[in-house]
């Protein structure tokens, strides 16, 4: 299996989806969250009202579970709780995505500002150098809804936003699943919209660089799963470059490299190694100078299957799709469109 292998530099950071103010706390100002019955303790410091933390450490800051808004006093808390327009209601948007477990929708950040605030203001309080847009009119916010028994609709469990229009063709601003809902997988999830709603848009993108600690290992395990996914899926004779397993995955070249490199189910210079079942990969690609120079390299490695099936076992990785692809409503305008240019 021959794959062109651009030799380019990855990146070991991440950024915050939005960018940061001139402001940027330093130390926590909020010593205790409550997410309707479950208590979090923040990792950061968010921008909430000088009034409510300014020149003290709010001890509780008690958070509506549907609808985000927020007080530092629990009879206030409490009163609202019950009156909520949410609370027997969907969450602002359209309905994207849906199926036994989970739903995703879409909220304009121009419509619904103080949802898209409020939500915002809360994540912040679990991303680092992550900070929030007041301005929240120019990002498109996609909710992760999970099913439970306890709401007829749903929990928002996380979130990803983008900007309305990315210079930089990032698919994602921010990103996160709140710590109680971590560790299941949900954040895999998020990013494989972002992805699929990409590749409906027809535009190659990726997260806002650079990345944090935690989400450069998010992001490097829904690599890996896509491009493993795309080799298996791949027959066995045929040639493939890292271009054709961007263009397959919508997985930025640069990004198909540093999963490869991570996978580590690369081998050098030698097409048989003790034996092992590999295919040869040939890789060229080009090397980005400080001076923005680009200089051809020609590299042959070889593909180690044995290695490949190593790593999907030791990692949990199923060689099905994290989402459902059709589980996706189509916008009833754009079907219209489709229809008529069909007609045509």
């Amino acid at each position: 299996m021959a794959v062109t292998m651009p030799s380019v530099p990855t990146s070991s950071n991440v950024l915050s989806p939005n960018r940061t103010p001139n402001r940027t706390p330093v130390q926590q100002n909020i010593a205790s969250v409550v997410l309707g019955n479950t208590h979090i303790k923040p990792w950061y410091p968010s921008f909430y009202p000088e009034g409510l933390v300014g020149g003290r450490k709010t001890e509780k800051l008690y958070v509506c579970q549907w609808c985000f808004r927020y007080t530092d006093d629990v009879m206030k808390y409490s009163a609202h709780c019950k009156v909520c327009p949410l609370k027997d209601e969907a969450p602002p948007g359209d309905l994207i995505y849906e199926n036994d477990d989970y739903i995703i929708h879409h909220i304009d950040g121009e419509e619904h500002k103080l949802y898209a605030q409020n939500l915002s203001l809360l994540s912040k309080l679990f991303l680092d150098n992550k900070s929030v847009f007041f301005d929240v009119s120019t990002f498109l916010y996609y909710p992760l809804i999970l099913k439970t028994s306890a709401h007829p609709y749903g929990q928002v469990v996380g979130f990803f936003s983008k900007e309305k229009m990315s210079w930089d063709n990032n698919n994602v601003a921010c990103i996160l699943i709140f710590p109680p809902w971590q560790k299941r997988g949900l954040g895999q999830i998020l990013i494989a919209a972002s992805y699929e709603l990409g590749r409906r848009e027809k535009r190659f993108g990726g997260p806002e660089r650079p990345l944090s600690e935690l989400g450069r290992k998010g992001y490097i395990s829904y690599w890996s799963g896509e491009v493993y996914r795309c080799l298996v899926a791949s027959p066995l004779e045929r040639e493939l470059t890292v271009k054709d397993i961007s263009d397959e995955t919508y997985i930025l070249q640069e990004d198909v490299v540093a999963a490869l490199r991570e996978m580590d189910v690369l081998e050098k210079d030698e097409v048989e190694t003790d034996g092992a079942e590999t295919e040869a990969v040939e890789a060229e690609g080009s090397v980005t100078s400080a001076q923005e120079t680009r200089k051809a390299a020609n590299t042959v490695v070889v593909l180690n299957k044995r290695k490949l099936r190593a790593w999907a076992a030791s990692n949990r990785v199923s060689a099905e799709p994290i989402i459902d692809v059709d589980a996706f409503v189509e916008d009833e305008s754009d079907e219209e469109e489709e229809e008529s240019e069909e007609e045509e």
